[in-house]
């Protein structure tokens, strides 16, 4: 018979009638049994409480079996073997109340298997046919299907088997702790090392040393968090090739710390001082305290002391590290790839030497693959490919940038404890260039602020003494006190940079190539006692100086240009070369080494210099001249007072004129502008505005100057500081000038994204200019007050739409609406306080009369209509009215003595001529006392002044825009009350105003320049 016949035959159903009659139920608490329940105890025809028998089990199999064999179709099995089977199929039920096991074991066991358990505890008759024993198997293992089911529903049987698992789980836990007892843990030293190590590390390297900067109030350790900065290293790698831009040379910038990120093998290049081995403790000190690596700091000059260089064996004992490690500890970390390797200093170790320790630090990456490794360089030491065949990448450390500069002043006076000095030294290294120039890395950096605070806030006078104590350091107390040998003394290396220094000085540049450099070597080594080859001595020079560099292949040049001017005017005194120095006093790039020479001149030969400066007689060399007392502690008296005479009619400046004059001296001038105290207004605006014109050539600066006065009363002042933002960093600028002004009067203006953005991280500002396009909600998110904001002005928007948009600024007094031609709705806001608006080419002007709140209202566009009350607010009480270009050409004046409070009309350069109708508008009004005439008016429409009556209650008056050719004359009758007169000129134009002044006997007359 076919195996789905057979199965239809045994149904489920039928089968499960079965099961559930040959278990008994589950009895009440079989939950609470803490093991499984064997078969024997869940049978019903078992135990004394059975309730079948071998009588009743024996009627439920031949139940079952005659269910199969009266379905419809082909029986099962011969009809003469229906009584076997029933015998055989009682028997193998009737075994389950036998079998040595539970029911958890027998789920485990599975159907197929309890089935075959079963035939084996009662085997069938012999003699039975194939198909009585096929469906005898089949019968049976469809039973043992739907038992094990039973089992699976039963109530008790998931807690059963979950209490098996756990104390089966429990017992294997314990048996695994048993066994790691007994047998010692691979690695557990090792981390028990390690966690001894790591803190170790980040302890010992936690603070960094200064070398050379011995001054009393320096300190001379720090906390690496508040010394390090994150310095920029530059790479240089092949661009992609594309259409655009062909393959070559591509310059890439990343933080000095993210340089093992991007390559697991790094020759890291710096000049002295630039940080190489504060890096190398940050990477160490970070390593160790996140546990990303086991860091190992190697410091190639105390390692080479040894003789050979260390296995990873000997790491920690060659740097005298106090722990001892577990034997193979380091070669397991390397061999796990977990390792860390900073080699520092390879510059600092003797040229004979470098080949050695490169074919140690490539021994140690061959045989410990995946670590990451770090070595630390001059620039010179050796070739650029030097490792590149290793897979090394090469990096340089770049020189600190102004706000690097300012970080480390700002944690060194911290460290200090001396925060009322770093302001002072801020302005200090912004405003003086060569000091600024000087102090482009840590150890400058330092040696700057140790010698301010040295001296109670103030640098050196002329700062020689700043010079000399860097180039004793640089040359060689910095090598001596870090333990290394010198091969040239101070002397020595000084009278050969000088000569460099000179030569560069003379030829205008600021590098050579490296034979001109060698042949003034080899020129100057018998006046040194020194003995060639030239070419070796140079490369001492550029390896130890820490002055001298190579940038690229074949050009030397100095690391700073102040030290260059410095020591070429050093050389250029001792030579007596003074007037060759005098001569290009024209030349901008020789003002440093001038004033270096009068640092470096006796008394005589500095009053010669400046005497000679004196007599060309030329403001910029007057101001070079002052500043060269700086650098003249001892100078002759008359020659002093000459220079300061002089330049006192130079500085502070007089006008806005003579402030632009200044400038053009260049930024020379801003080492010498003065105040704020002491100044008058008007002069410490002029002051702001030479600073101000500077800042593209000097930006630091000019900043810092214009930073002294962002506290200044003076709204002229303050105005200039608002007006200038876009000159400078938009952030710095907002930061350090703009936000510290007072406000009131004030308002700012923003042109770019950027400077929207820096505005909202600013104070409140009640008067706001955005200029450009700047979308609605753009404005709205850079101002996180709008209600804060009573004046707003918005020009040459294309994106301002809908006017409805500016109700956010619910405290709005002032709106200026000019070049927005899209803008519409002026009617929607009738609900802002709005006093003042001032409005031109926007889409309409319809719901302007909306606007009931108005008292002074400036139109730059025609206005529509017949009249100007069709157009105008007639529920406002004006008190002031401007009217520019193309107003009335519809309109003309008819109307305006409607407002009959107005007190102030202003008439721009109108293109349509005045009638006397107009005229009869303008004597209707009862409060006018100033008028205001475009010059434009006289010029083009000389018959609108034909028409004007006289006005007798007009007491002021103003004429913008004249050109000097104007007839004021028909003015002098019609205006008898006339007690005051302004006359402004058109830009470019002079303005006779004597002879103007002339037709208004006994009236106050005053110009107004443009």
């Amino acid at each position: 018979m076919e195996p789905a016949v057979l199965g239809s035959k045994l149904a489920s159903a039928l089968v499960g009638q079965l099961v559930r009659k040959l278990f008994r139920p589950d009895g009440p608490g079989a939950g609470l049994v803490d093991k499984p329940v064997r078969l024997s105890a869940l049978v019903s025809f078992r135990g004394e409480q059975r309730t079948l028998g071998e009588k009743e089990v024996r009627a439920l199999a031949a139940g079952m079996v005659r269910a199969a064999t009266d379905s419809p179709g082909e029986p099962p099995f011969p009809a003469d073997e229906e009584t076997a089977v029933v015998d055989a199929l009682t028997r193998q039920l009737l075994a389950l109340g036998d079998l040595d096991m539970d029911d958890v074991q027998a789920v485990r066991l599975g159907y197929r298997e309890l089935a075959r358990t079963l035939r084996h505890q009662a085997p069938p008759t012999p003699g039975l046919s194939a198909d009585a024993c096929y469906f005898l198997d089949n019968a049976i293992q469809w039973s043992c299907l739907q038992i094990l089911e039973f089992f699976t529903r039963r109530s008790t049987f998931v807690a059963r088997t979950l209490v098996e698992q756990s104390r089966a789980q429990a017992e294997l836990i314990a048996k695994i702790d048993e066994l790691l007892a007994r047998s010692p843990r691979p690695g557990a030293t090792d981390r028990s090392f390690e966690r001894r190590y790591l803190p170790h590390i980040a302890d010992r390297h936690h603070h960094i040393t200064i070398y050379g900067i011995d001054l009393r109030d320096s300190p001379d350790r720090w906390p690496l968090e508040v010394a390090y900065l994150s310095l920029e290293a530059t790479t240089a790698e092949e661009s992609p090739l594309t259409e655009e831009h062909p393959g070559g040379p591509l310059t890439l910038r990343l933080r000095a710390e993210e340089a093992l990120l991007a390559h697991d093998r790094v020759l890291l290049r710096g000049d002295a001082g630039s940080g190489k081995t504060t890096l190398v403790q940050w990477l160490a000190v970070t390593a160790a305290r996140d546990g990303s690596a086991v860091p190992y700091v190697l410091p190639l000059r105390t390692l080479i002391r040894a003789g050979s260089l260390p296995s990873p064996a000997g790491f920690l004992t060659a740097v005298s590290c106090p722990l001892t490690p577990p034997e193979g500890w380091t070669e397991r970390v390397l061999t796990a790839g977990r390792g860390l390797v900073l080699v520092d200093g390879l510059d600092e170790i003797p040229a004979a030497d470098r080949h050695r320790a490169r074919d140690w630090l490539l021994s140690l990456i061959r045989a410990y693959p995946g670590n990451r490794w770090l070595l630390t360089s001059r620039p010179t030491a050796v070739r650029p490919d030097w490792l590149a065949a290793e897979g090394f990448g090469e990096l340089t450390l770049a020189p600190m940038r102004r706000p690097d500069v300012a970080t480390f002043v700002h944690r060194w006076h911290t460290a200090a404890e001396a925060p009322e000095y770093e302001a002072p030294l801020l302005d200090s290294l912004r405003t003086k260039r060569d000091l600024a120039r000087l102090a482009t890395n840590p150890l400058m950096c330092g040696l700057i602020c140790a010698l301010h605070r040295e001296r109670r806030g103030y640098l050196p006078t002329g700062r020689k003494e700043l010079y000399d104590a860097a180039l004793t350091m640089l040359l060689a107390r910095r090598d001596r006190e870090r333990g290394l040998e010198l091969e040239l003394g101070e002397e020595t290396q000084l009278e050969l940079l000088q000569r460099l220094a000179y030569a560069l000085v003379l030829s205008g540049r600021t590098e050579m190539e490296v034979e001109t450099a060698e042949a003034i070597v080899d020129r100057c080594l018998p006046a040194v006692g020194l003995r060639g080859p030239a070419g070796a001595v140079l490369h001492d020079l550029l390896l130890r100086s820490g002055l001298l560099r190579q940038p690229a292949d074949g050009v030397v040049d100095f690391v700073h240009r102040t030290f260059q001017d410095y020591l070429g005017a050093r050389y250029a005194v001792e030579e007596g070369h003074l007037d060759v120095l005098a001569g290009r006093a024209d030349d901008t790039q020789w003002e440093d080494v001038i004033r270096m020479a009068v640092a470096h001149a006796r008394p005589r030969e500095r009053a010669s210099l400046i005497r000679q400066l004196l007599a060309r007689d030329v403001p910029r060399l007057t101001l070079l001249a002052l500043a060269c007392l700086e650098h003249a502690p001892t100078l002759d008296a008359a020659v002093r007072a000459e220079v300061e005479q002089r330049a006192a009619a130079l500085i502070p400046p007089g006008s806005k004129e003579d402030a632009r004059a200044l400038a053009e001296a260049g930024p020379l001038v801003l080492e010498l502008l003065p105040g704020p105290e002491g100044l008058s207004a008007e002069q410490a605006r002029d002051v702001t505005i030479t600073a101000s014109l500077l800042a593209a050539e000097e930006p630091a600066g000019a900043l810092a100057v214009l930073r002294r006065f962002r506290e200044h009363p003076d709204l002229g002042v303050r105005r200039q500081l608002a007006g200038t933002w876009s000159r400078f960093d938009t952030v710095e600028y907002a930061s350090e000038v703009l936000d510290h002004l007072p406000r009131p009067g004030l308002y700012l203006g923003c042109e770019s994204p950027g400077q929207r953005a820096a505005l909202a991280g600013m104070r409140p500002w009640g008067g706001l200019a955005f200029i450009g396009e700047h979308a609605p909600e753009a404005i709205l998110a850079a101002v996180p007050e709008p209600a804060d904001v009573t004046l707003l002005d918005l020009r040459d928007n294309l994106l301002l739409t809908d006017l409805g948009a500016l109700l956010p600024f619910g405290s709005l007094h002032d709106l200026v609406l000019a070049r927005c031609p899209a803008a519409h709705g002026l009617d929607r806001l009738a609900e802002l306080p709005l006093t003042e608006l001032i409005c031109g080419q926007i889409a309409d002007l319809a719901g302007l009369r909306a606007l009931r709140s108005l008292r002074r209202l400036t139109l730059e566009q025609e206005l529509p209509g017949r009249s100007l009350t069709d157009v105008l607010p007639v529920d406002s009480n004006l008190t002031y009215l401007f009217l520019g270009r193309h107003t009335t050409n519809r309109t003309g004046l008819r109307g305006l003595d409607h407002w009959s409070g107005l007190t102030d009309l202003s008439l721009g350069p109108l293109t349509a001529e005045l009638t006397e109708r107009d005229w009869e508008a303008v004597a209707a009004l009862p409060a006018l006392k100033q008028l205001h005439l475009n010059a434009r008016i006289l010029r083009d429409h000389p018959r609108s002044l034909e028409h004007m009556p006289v006005l007798p209650d007009v007491r002021g008056l103003r004429l913008p825009g004249l050109i000097g050719t104007e007839d004021v004359s028909p003015l002098v009758d019609r205006l008898p009350g006339l007690r005051s007169l302004i006359f402004q000129n058109m830009p470019g134009h002079t303005t006779p105003v004597d002879r103007f002044a002339a037709y208004f006997p006994g009236v106050q007359v005053s110009l107004h320049q443009r």
